[in-house]
């Protein structure tokens, strides 16, 4: 694997329709025609995680066309949808097989070996803290839930259900949401209901290169006491669900990666447990709110960590980044996202600059027409960021500065680069409203006495540079607002 690698998450249901509508007939996982994946691949994917694989749930699916915030979520992503077009939550899973609506069981392994040939590796989703309610557990082995009594149930009737008019088991939930009501709460204090889960990891290992997992931070003995401390009666076990599902998986898979969805700054925590990469939240919103000089500081006083966080501007749990930032915005943020140290998580459609944010329990998306200049600029970055430079270099942070006495609009450039051996990739970022410039120190060409020409490879334009003016004074920069520069240097 790559260091620095990038990942495209597919959102399989709604991809398979797209292709079957492209072919005119229905396609499962292994019937894709080749080329289409070598399409994904060509664009310098490593990782391509296909979410909601894995059977769903009947009563996630009740629950979902029951459910009146998800029906008006419907009806504004797409008008006129039917019954037809809505699923159980992919999140909800009713068992860890491959949902039948995409293939056979044994398509999974298939598929993984035709995308392996192609040089990428394959993520697929696992769900620690809870199951679709209706999950066969619930009847052969409800002591592996969290039970409620009566007067738990009477306090927050919200949060349980009985699946047998006897029992009561809890909901999916975490603290500060309400109660995922198609799902149930599975119980991280008892050995057997770990050892359960962690065996259902281990046959994923046997199908896909890795792992994306939901919520990870909800399985940590502090998180699950905290929100389940006063109705469980079993007391937290010594050793951490991670490390012990990690151990054991990494025993029989040395190379399974582990990708945690992970928020409230629990991303440190996770990783010293044994993930190789954890989501990075807070970039992700301060690329939507923070001014430059705070995203600045972020990088630079979190750049031991980066390198093994998930940067992204969009996924399947976020709006689209060309609405939430628009145009301009979201692709200067996915110029920073993609040339800082970790995973580069991109999501299908955001390469389309697509626009409609489609309900996980949807499996048919609406027709949106593609952005030109949004395709044609991530196709750039793409082919760009695949040189061994953005993975295999070393990430030096550049401190811009003032263009002229009392210029205050150098504090809204970021600045960067990557350098292995003699070659360097120098990023430059305006992240502002407003025009922008600075003088940047290049500490690279201090050995340098020829003068120097800087390709720009979002725009292919060149600039002719005297190597005096770039030792003594340094590089000037002047940039519109949200325009970056990505350079290659002669």
């Amino acid at each position: 694997m790559r260091k620095n690698p990038t990942l495209y998450e597919i959102n399989t249901r709604i991809f398979m329709q797209r292709l079957s509508a492209k072919y005119g007939r229905p396609l499962t996982l292994v019937t894709v025609p080749r080329e289409e994946w070598g399409t994904v691949v060509s664009k310098g994917f490593d990782f391509i995680w296909l979410m909601g694989v894995w059977q769903r749930s009947r009563a996630s699916r009740e629950e979902a066309l029951n459910n009146d915030v998800l029906r008006q979520r419907y009806d504004i992503v797409l008008p006129g949808w039917s019954d037809g077009d809505i699923d159980g939550s992919p999140y909800a899973i009713a068992e860890y097989t491959l949902d039948s609506g995409l293939g056979a069981p044994g398509d999974v392994t298939r598929l993984k070996a035709q995308l392996n040939s192609l040089g990428v590796r394959l993520i697929l989703d696992f769900v620690p803290n809870h199951l679709a309610r209706d999950h066969r557990w619930t009847g052969t082995h409800p002591e592996w839930f969290v039970r409620g009594e009566q007067k738990d149930v009477c306090v927050h009737p919200e949060r349980y259900f009985s699946p047998d008019g006897k029992i009561y088991l809890a909901h999916g939930r975490d603290p500060y949401f309400s109660s995922w009501a198609d799902t149930v709460q599975l119980n991280f204090f008892s050995e057997e209901s770990r050892q359960a889960m962690i065996n259902e990891l281990r046959y994923i290992a046997e199908v896909a290169d890795g792992v994306r997992c939901d919520m990870a931070m909800l399985a940590l003995n502090s998180v699950f006491q905290q929100v389940w401390g006063d109705v469980v009666k079993e007391k937290p076990l010594k050793e951490e669900f991670w490390t012990e599902a990690i151990v054991q998986v990494k025993q029989e898979h040395p190379e399974f990666l582990f990708l945690a969805e992970a928020y409230w700054g629990r991303g440190p925590e996770l990783q010293k447990l044994g993930f190789d990469f954890t989501y990075d939240k807070t970039l992700y919103d301060k690329l939507v709110s923070a001014a430059s000089p705070e995203i600045g500081d972020y990088l630079k006083e979190n750049d031991i960590n980066l390198n093994r966080s998930v940067h992204f501007i969009e996924n399947h749990d976020e709006s689209r980044a060309a609405a939430v930032f628009g145009k301009e915005k979201s692709l200067a943020a996915a110029v920073i996202m993609a040339t800082v140290p970790g995973m580069r998580l991109f999501h299908d459609g955001q390469l389309e600059g697509r626009k409609l944010h489609l309900p996980v329990q949807m499996v048919r998306a609406p027709e949106e027409v593609e952005d030109v200049a949004i395709k044609k600029f991530y196709r750039h970055l793409l082919e760009i960021c695949q040189d061994s430079l953005f993975h295999d270099g070393e990430w030096i942070v550049l401190e811009p500065q003032e263009a002229w006495p009392g210029d205050e609009k150098y504090r809204n450039l970021l600045s960067w680069y990557w350098q292995q051996g003699e070659q360097v990739r120098l990023t430059v970022v305006n992240y502002s409203a407003e025009q922008a410039q600075c003088w940047l120190s290049l500490p690279f060409l201090a050995e340098r006495e020829k003068d120097v020409i800087f390709h720009d490879l979002l725009s292919s334009i060149s600039y002719p540079r005297e190597i005096f003016e770039l030792k003594n004074k340094g590089l000037y920069i002047s940039l519109a607002p949200w325009q970056t520069h990505i350079l290659e240097i002669d």
